[in-house]
């Protein structure tokens, strides 16, 4: 094995002993700018956030359309079957964010999306062009196992290629792509509905369920013998159709991607790692923050490597894989990180935001607007919204910190959930009779979005993955992110049958946004500016004077000022 570049203590110069390279330049928006490599090379990756909201967001659409309602009558009107549509993409991601780990550990973050971006090919063409139930469920169970995958490897690739004082803000650039995902399925879905006209057979009446005092389409009988003469297919497969294109993109894109410093140091890859480390700071391989940044990898995964050899001897490669999850709950520092965050992730997603985006346009068209038109165009406008709003989070992330917006986007969610579910409660059952009510229901649903949009929906995907040591984060992010997916699961399949039932589901919504908020004052830490090597301190995981004096022996073979890594 190649030595290890070595960093000469005689020239560490004394004001940086007790910081770290990666704390370096600017902090949050405007360090992003300082290396547009990274940023570059981090809007790119992000795709796979892009594919996720797309998906997210153009099922809700395409369940709104009836020409697909005309295709796939039992999924378009039963409820139970629509909540299963939608959800099987999400437990397959849910399963595929759990096997993600050890995968991820074994062939690395570069190459685990490559391989994803192939299966999610698979997944979205069998939903393009799917002729019949069963082509439909398997596609969407083969592309929510890549998109789980996705977003298990994606925040974790950009937090390990960031620097502490940009990590936030870089992070927080997966929710971005997620939600521009979600805004360009709302527009795209809406433009290609009015493909061979809005409506499936416009020379027939609506014979189905009355919806604000008005009947609605019924796929069972307002179809002709032939199928639809208005509305096409193609205005819901183009589509479904369409995200094979990003994905083609960042499978390609890819390839000529860097690998992570911290995945090819676990490697045993230590050239390499320093040229990948030195290509992604702009700085030679001699650069004296370069080597201290590269030295503080190098610390800290050998740290990892000897304190689990020591206690698990003699262990294979499939202990060695238990191993890392029980490591995870084997004392309480660390099951604090797991339970952070794991409540992260289940918030995110019980606070409803997800909810909302799967049936927009049932639930602008239950609070009173056309359910062919008007409500699609809210959805779009709901979409700009949700872009729009995760802006403040990229400025503010990194220099504000991470409880101040969580406990504020938690109040503001609870105070419109609960408005809205009252509204809902009160004059739900006669809108054309409240246009008030029913106008005003709708302008907190948008205030939902945005606070909301610029707190959990982005700090759900940087906490998890800085809050795990090196040699524990693709085990800890692979279980925080099969949460959010377990969670979302849930949500998408009772959503159709709690919108049913008056305002109850935006109560039960708003219920979790209070613990939301009771949880960050209680018990969530302050990560904001913390290097991925140095989160311990946060979390109560002190390490006892045998390990220090380990680790100080670490640092002063490897050259490292012992200050860098040891903090008290």
């Amino acid at each position: 094995m190649p030595q290890s570049p070595r960093l000469n203590p005689i020239e560490s110069k004394p004001e940086q002993e007790g910081g770290n390279a990666g704390s370096e330049g600017r902090v949050g928006f405007r360090g992003l700018f300082e290396n547009k490599f990274i940023l570059g090379i981090s809007l790119f990756s992000t795709l796979g956030g892009f594919l996720f909201g797309y998906d997210q967001g153009v099922v809700s659409n395409v369940l709104a359309i009836e020409s697909f309602g005309a295709k796939f009558p039992a999924i378009y009107t039963n409820a139970t079957l629509k909540g299963w549509f939608v959800s099987t993409l999400l437990l397959a991601a849910w399963f595929g964010s759990i096997v993600n780990g050890p995968v991820c550990d074994k062939i690395g973050r570069k190459v685990d999306i490559i391989c994803n971006v192939a299966i999610f090919l698979l997944g979205s063409s069998l939903q393009a062009g799917a002729t019949s139930p069963v082509y439909l469920f398997a596609g969407r169970a083969v592309a929510g196992l890549a998109i789980g995958s996705l977003t298990h490897v994606v925040p974790m690739y950009l937090a390990e290629i960031s620097s502490a004082k940009i990590r936030g803000s870089l992070v927080s650039l997966q929710q971005l792509s997620i939600t521009f995902g979600i805004l360009v399925s709302y527009w795209l879905a809406y433009g290609t509905s009015h493909i061979g006209g809005t409506r499936c057979a416009p020379q027939i009446s609506y014979t189905g369920a009355l919806l604000n005092g008005r009947p609605t389409f019924d796929p069972y009988t307002d179809v002709p013998p032939g199928g639809c003469t208005g509305q096409t297919q193609a205005s819901w497969r183009i589509p479904l159709a369409f995200q094979i294109f990003p994905a083609l993109c960042l499978g390609v894109g890819m390839l000529f991607m860097p690998y992570s410093p911290r995945w090819l140091v676990e490697q045993g890859r230590e050239e390499e790692a320093l040229e990948e480390l030195s290509r992604l700071r702009r700085k030679p391989a001699d650069n004296h923050s370069v080597r201290i940044e590269f030295l503080e990898i190098m610390a800290e995964v050998r740290f990892a490597r000897e304190v689990m050899k020591t206690a698990y001897p003699n262990a294979g490669p499939v202990r060695q894989i238990i191993n890392k999850y029980l490591v995870l709950i084997s004392s309480w520092p660390k099951s604090k990180r797991i339970i952070v965050g794991c409540l992260t992730m289940m918030f995110q997603q019980f606070m409803g935001i997800n909810a909302i985006i799967y049936y927009a346009p049932t639930i602008f068209g239950q609070l009173g607007l056309d359910p062919n038109t008007t409500s699609l165009f809210a959805t779009g406008v709901y979409g700009i919204v949700n872009m729009l709003a995760t802006l403040p989070a990229i400025v503010l992330l990194d220099s504000v910190g991470r409880r101040p917006l969580l406990i504020s986007g938690a109040a503001g969610c609870f105070t419109c959930l609960a408005i809205v579910g009252s509204l809902v409660t009160v004059y739900g059952m006669d809108w054309p009779a409240h246009a008030v009510a029913a106008r005003t229901a709708i302008v907190f649903v948008f205030i939902y979005d945005v606070n909301f949009s610029y707190s959990w929906a982005p700090i759900g995907w940087v906490i998890p993955s800085e809050i795990f040591p090196l040699h524990l984060r693709s085990t800890g992010i692979s279980i925080t992110t099969s949460t959010t997916w377990l969670s979302n699961f849930v949500v998408g399949l009772v959503t159709p049958i709690m919108l049913d039932v008056g305002g109850m589901a935006y109560f039960i919504f708003a219920g979790f946004s209070l613990a939301a908020l009771l949880s960050v004052l209680f018990f969530f830490p302050e990560t904001k500016g913390r290097t991925l090597e140095e989160t311990d301190a946060e979390f109560g995981d002190n390490a006892t004077n045998r390990e220090r004096e380990h680790m100080e022996r670490i640092c002063r073979e490897l050259g490292l000022p012992v200050r860098t890594l040891l903090n008290a």
